[in-house]
């Protein structure tokens, strides 16, 4: 095995060691769990400039032979779902809606991989326009990040003033049947006193909303713990407006805990990913637009699936590899601990 000295994270050639790990062909771990939600980025660049995601002038161009095509996207999907036991696979970026060939992708995928579910994680900035080919193409559903209902705070903090196109694309998914729509908001000190707002317009629009705990996963490296808003918090600023009951989690694999909002039926999740992490219970492996294998959103440890599609292995070596990567998965982020080192990647980067 050598390793690639690229500036960022340890790019593995070879096959990953294996020793211990049963004959399965699932993405099994080894601490148990096995991984059946593939997140695949298929682009680094986005039309927004997130204060927790991206740099102001945007994240290092990615050379277009070293992207996954579209017909190599197709066929790592089809083998996720086919050998490995992928169950659902959603696209991300960047911003996915970046790619002119989304729509070639989707339906690629689709019919490659009839019966998996596929999202997409997506700003929304212009989504009015492609909500109905992206329907066609055999999209199922998307989630869409939207940090705030306020016109000049949404533009503060994306430093861009796109709200109205934000909005204008939730609603053209809804009409298409993308749906469930579900609406992901980081939690930001600045934007903390909307969360109610937010919170009400997507009950108002049928939209199911997430609050994500901030993670250290910001291009200029300003995060920190004692400055986050935690999901404590934030129970105690919805509790100003609503009555929130606690419904648990539907999926012991799902991020989000829940809460009726006024009895139900309708609810609000929260994923504290930093004070109540679920690591134990963690079932994503994500591929990067460039062709690596990440077993750990935190991990820079990467296994360059690109160069061997491209070299003409086949199935079973590509099956192997990926299997091997997420055997040596971490046991979790860490980011509780003393010597915890964010990422180098991003989360613009990386893919939600």
């Amino acid at each position: 095995m050598s390793v690639v000295v690229m500036g960022i994270p340890a790019v593995r050639r070879g096959q990953p060691p294996q020793a211990g790990r049963p004959d399965t062909p699932y993405l099994l771990d080894k601490f148990g769990r096995v991984a059946r939600d593939l997140r695949v980025s298929i682009t680094e660049k986005c039309s927004l400039r997130c204060t927790y995601c991206m740099p102001e002038e945007g994240l290092p161009p990615i050379p277009a032979d070293e992207l996954l095509s579209a017909g190599e996207i197709v066929r790592v999907v089809e083998l996720a779902v086919r050998e490995l036991g992928v169950r659902e696979v959603r696209f991300t970026g960047g911003e996915p809606l970046m790619r002119r060939d989304l729509e070639e992708i989707i339906a690629g995928c689709r019919a490659a991989a009839p019966g998996a579910p596929l999202a997409m994680t997506t700003n929304a900035v212009g989504l009015e326009h492609r909500a109905r080919g992206l329907a066609r193409a055999g999209l199922s559903r998307v989630n869409v990040s939207l940090d705030t209902v306020d016109r000049l705070g949404f533009a503060r903090l994306t430093r861009r003033d796109r709200l109205d196109s934000v909005l204008a694309g939730i609603r053209a998914a809804q009409r298409e049947g993308l749906a469930p729509v579900k609406v992901n908001a980081v939690l930001m000190r600045p934007t903390l006193a909307g969360a109610p707002d937010l919170l009400q317009w997507c009950l108002d629009e049928g939209c199911e909303l997430r609050f994500i705990e901030e993670m250290p996963l910001d291009a200029d490296h300003e995060w920190a713990r004692a400055n986050m808003v935690t999901a404590a918090e934030l129970l105690d600023v919805l509790g100003s407006r609503f009555v929130l009951t606690p419904a648990g989690r539907s999926d012991p694999s799902a991020p989000a805990e829940s809460w009726l909002v006024d009895g139900g039926p309708a609810s609000v999740g929260i994923i504290a990913s930093v004070t109540r992490k679920f690591c134990g219970d963690c079932d994503r492996t994500r591929l990067t637009a460039d062709g690596k294998i990440r077993s750990c959103l935190f991990s820079d440890d990467e296994y360059d699936l690109r160069a061997p599609l491209r070299e003409g292995a086949s199935d079973a070596e590509l099956a192997t590899l990926w299997r091997g990567a997420m055997w040596n998965k971490w046991a979790g982020h860490g980011i509780d601990a003393a010597d915890f080192v964010p990422p180098e990647r991003t989360m613009g980067a990386i893919g939600g």
